[in-house]
This record gives structure tokens, sequence and C-alpha cells, in this order.
């Protein structure tokens, strides 16, 4: 089923994130001949950009992989913990700042500068990937007591 994408969708709607072919493809661990394939056969919702390119949306490789697409960062840290996500909120005092960011089913805060939510313009709505780099990590249950 084909439909024409006349504006991407905002920012803060992931599910309608498009992804071209070729990166939804990726997502799918298939190749871009098989995504065609599939699109030719009905097993696969895509849309028509303005230049009549296959997109697919975010939620239509959800739909088909179980699985939220990995994001490619573009970034050249080593922390392999990557999580993208929507900025939901921002509390800032004259200092510090606490940033909570929806990255998939999880609710993630971040306490950074103020001087940090300013130069990277955070606000309710605005994309964002938290990386996530520890020394360490705990672990507990919450089905039951402690021993």
């Amino acid at each position: 089923m084909h439909t024409m994408a006349t504006e991407r969708p905002a920012d803060g709607d992931r599910h309608q994130r498009l992804l071209s072919a070729g990166q939804a493809a990726h997502a799918l661990g298939i190749s871009l001949d098989t995504l065609r394939r599939w699109d030719r056969d009905g097993r696969i919702r895509v849309v028509r950009d303005r230049a009549n390119r296959r997109m697919v949306t975010a939620a239509e490789v959800e739909r088909l992989s179980g699985r939220p697409p990995r994001p490619a960062t573009g970034s050249r840290l080593s922390a392999r913990n990557r999580l993208s996500g929507v900025v939901r909120s921002v509390e800032a005092d004259r200092v510090m700042a606490l940033v909570e960011i929806e990255a998939g089913p999880y609710l993630l805060a971040a306490v950074i500068t103020r001087d940090a939510v300013e130069e990277l313009g955070l606000a309710p709505g605005i994309s964002v990937v938290a990386t996530i780099k520890a020394t360490s990590v705990m672990v507990s249950r919450e089905d039951g007591p402690a021993r």
C-alpha cells in the first residue's frame, strides 16, 4: 500500500518518523531488494516522498521486527549504550537541570548543567540521544525481599 508523504512528521512523534528504504532494510536485517519485493507483495507499508522514493515509518519497522529501529547516532564516542528518545520535561534552576527523556518503553532522568540545556536547545518534544557510560551498574529484584 502506497501513500504520499507530503511532509516529515513532528520530531516528537517517534512512531511516525520516516526512514529511508535503506535505513528500514538495515533495521529489519534484510536487503534493499527484499524490502522492494515486500513492498510489491504488500508485506510492508511504505509511503513515497516527493521524489517518489520509498519511505517507511518507524512504527512499521517496529511492527515487522518487534523492536524499534536501532538509532544511528553519528557519534564517535566509545560508549555503546545509546538510547534515542524524546525530551519529556526540563526542570532547571540557576545551575543544574533535570531532563526526563522517553526512550522507547523507558523514562530516563539526566541531571546536567543549565548551560548544557541551553547549548543543546533542550525542550519538551526535542529528539535526543542519551549516552550512558558508567563504571558500575546496580541490579535489584523487585519481586521479593532481599536475603
